[in-house]
């Protein structure tokens, strides 16, 4: 288990560093956008689509970094009412629909949304990017949701979560 945790710990780690790149990215180029319309008297178009594609992969690779975290909102009024016993069957509960809704909704929507932008050869209008590389981030995300939701109820399972 202890191979497991560190796999976790390196793989979270590699999210952070890339999703802090991701952001260090954005700024630029909203700075830039900014600077190039007010002093340079220029704006440029590719600056505006640069920050959707990053703010859609900061988005979306943030969700499933905040759930192998556990940072994802919720509202626990009702949970921490409940008995130790059936906390564990509610974190349990909310673990497999998490992982349900990664599987169906993420992946194999992603997937399918990634297919058939590349097999349309559909462009970004400025960038000139495949757009089913832009969308990729919704399958990889999904992907990363349901390995953490399997870590999760793993460590859920042999009461080595902790609330």
């Amino acid at each position: 288990m202890k191979q497991i945790d560190s796999l976790f710990n390196k793989i979270n780690r590699l999210i952070e560093v890339f999703l802090i790149g991701i952001f260090g990215l954005l700024v630029v180029d909203v700075l830039w956008q900014v600077f190039s319309r007010y002093i340079l008297k220029a704006s440029f178009s590719w600056t505006e689509e640069l920050a959707r594609f990053s703010l859609i992969w900061l988005s979306i690779l943030g969700a499933a970094y905040l759930n192998a975290k556990r940072a994802h909102l919720s509202m626990d009024f009702v949970y921490q009412k409940l008995s130790e016993k059936n906390r564990k069957k509610v974190l349990l509960i909310v673990e497999v629909l998490i992982f349900l809704f990664a599987a169906i909704v993420m992946l194999g929507g992603g997937i399918n949304l990634v297919y058939i932008t590349l097999h349309l050869d559909q462009l970004s209008g400025t960038l000139q990017v495949p757009l089913g590389y832009v969308y990729a981030v919704l399958p990889f995300s999904g992907f990363l949701i349901m390995c953490f939701s399997i870590y999760h109820m793993s460590k859920i399972y042999t009461n080595q979560l902790v609330d």
